[in-house]
């Protein structure tokens, strides 16, 4: 029998991102170095999945908050873009691949979610074709490359959760938020606006259409830093803003809602 773990290839490098570690590194410490730390040590970011072309230097601002020495476990929460879902799945790889080095996933933590009965098990395939939580994995390297031996990861792909569902994982994950050790990850872009993606709103007090999306995205960061998931559900159900990943922030308003944390949350998106 083999003892080999069974790894996720990092499947987005070369094409979102640099596949090469050298030259990834050193992109990630540029745009690193632009950042301040206003909210170290966060206990939650949230921070977008796009390209690193495009948002490489944004979430730059949501990792410098990152502390390596009191972080143990990282929590990555991303949404499900490719398959539809109704609860939330865990990854059947035990190592995500970055360029930079290898991250473990925790499987004891995991075996606990499994208990629970509210998760299930993303193939392969589902795992290798999201984006949401890959783009997070480099970051991730490099924002706790000094203690890569000493810390795990958990993966967990949101999908299209009811609100009561919502609840039902937050109060799931409220007693890891609740531990300092542990970092959540928020992986979410806000809106997507334009004919493709069926959501053309435009607030014409605004100004010009960028203008109109800038404030409504705004508002909705607004309430999310207001930590009242009613209150952000309330923003959704009015707008209808396409946050890709208001699942995600919506599974941790209620985390917050029912824990009890000592770090703060940094917004960057």
């Amino acid at each position: 029998m083999s003892n080999r773990a069974i790894c996720r290839e990092a499947s987005h490098s070369g094409s979102w991102y640099s596949a090469s570690g050298p030259q990834l590194n050193a992109q990630l410490e540029g745009w690193l170095s632009q950042a301040q730390s206003t909210f170290r040590p966060a206990r939650a970011i949230i921070a977008p999945h796009a390209g690193y072309t495009y948002c490489g230097a944004c979430a730059a601002h949501a990792y410098k908050q990152v502390d390596p020495s009191i972080t143990r476990r990282i929590f990555i929460l991303g949404p499900s873009h490719h398959v539809p879902l109704s609860r939330c799945a865990l990854s059947s790889a035990e190592i995500y691949r970055t360029p930079l080095y290898d991250l473990r996933i925790d499987q004891k933590v995991y075996a606990d979610l499994w208990k629970t009965g509210l998760f299930e098990r993303m193939n392969m395939k589902t795992d290798q074709d999201e984006h949401s939580i890959e783009m997070h994995l480099p970051y991730t390297a490099k924002a706790m490359e000094s203690r890569k031996d000493d810390f795990s990861i958990v993966p967990v792909l949101v999908g299209a959760l009811s609100e009561s569902k919502e609840q039902e994982y937050g109060k799931v994950l409220s007693k890891y938020l609740a531990d300092p050790s542990n970092l959540f990850i928020i992986s979410s872009d806000f809106c997507h606006w334009g004919n493709r993606f069926h959501y053309t709103y435009y607030d014409e007090s605004q100004g010009e259409i960028y203008r109109s999306i800038e404030h409504l995205d705004k508002m909705g960061m607004g309430i999310i830093e207001q930590l009242d998931p009613i209150s952000f559900t309330n923003y959704l159900k009015k707008y209808r803003n396409t946050i890709c990943g208001r699942h995600p922030i919506g599974v941790l308003l209620n985390s917050l809602n029912t824990g009890v944390t000592q770090r703060p949350m940094a917004t960057k998106i």
